[in-house]
């Protein structure tokens, strides 16, 4: 049976969204008001004619929206998919928001070596699961303490040996003395989708992913 409702598309705040809104244009979608300026969660839109609804969140919730069918798609970073593992389905990568996730440290404490097997470590993070399943893979144990940003203050202030985190330019890390240790994973963008709407709105759902394929095309070929 096909559902009515308005559908909803969920989108990262913050430096992803200034990549992600020309895609959505080149593929029909629309919205009503710029959504890196207004202060509303949720704005309205419109797809080749038809309403459509944007939730603009925490790049961190996208996956639960979604999973949760309080948006039927949303666009979310390789990362959070890692690290919370949700029941959605991910049909596209959208080429956008490319980075890497890197263990990296001082560079005195990189220079010597990576940590010993049997050796214990502070690492700084907000990849909690990943960061202790890498480490448990190296036979090191990993006390994590969980951050939410700013994670190169903590080996310089004595916090942690070493941090997990994203890494795009390293000029963060350069400007605080650190070095990338190892490279994680490659990190970008992804379309995901809530597997009941997948079912239930195959049509609207199947256009709006040929038309981020098509313009992500585009966007690589120019």
């Amino acid at each position: 049976m096909a559902d009515t409702r308005v559908l909803t598309i969920a989108l990262s705040k913050g430096r992803i969204l200034e990549q992600t809104l020309p895609l959505l244009a080149t593929a029909g979608l629309t919205l009503a008001e710029d959504a890196e300026k207004t202060r509303k969660l949720m704005v309205d839109g419109d797809y080749l004619g038809t309403p459509v609804r944007f939730l603009v969140i925490r790049a961190a919730d996208v996956c639960t929206y979604v999973e949760q069918g309080a948006a039927d798609m949303g666009i979310a970073g390789r990362d959070s998919l890692l690290e919370y593992r949700p029941r959605v389905y991910e049909p596209l990568d959208l080429e956008i928001g490319r980075c890497r996730m890197c263990v990296c440290g001082p560079k005195a404490l990189v220079d010597a070596g990576v940590p010993e097997r049997g050796s214990r470590i502070r690492v700084a993070t907000k990849y909690d699961s990943l960061t202790s399943q890498y480490f448990l893979t190296q036979g090191v144990q990993a006390e994590i303490i969980h951050l939410y940003g700013s994670m190169e203050l903590a080996p310089l202030v004595g916090m942690a040996e070493r941090i997990v985190d994203l890494v795009e330019t390293g000029s963060t890390l350069k400007a605080n003395g650190l070095v990338e240790e190892t490279t994680l994973f490659d990190i970008s963008s992804r379309l995901i989708v809530n597997p009941a709407s997948f079912a239930t709105r195959r049509k609207q759902v199947g256009e709006i992913i040929n038309g981020l394929r098509e313009a992500v095309k585009t966007k690589g070929n120019g």
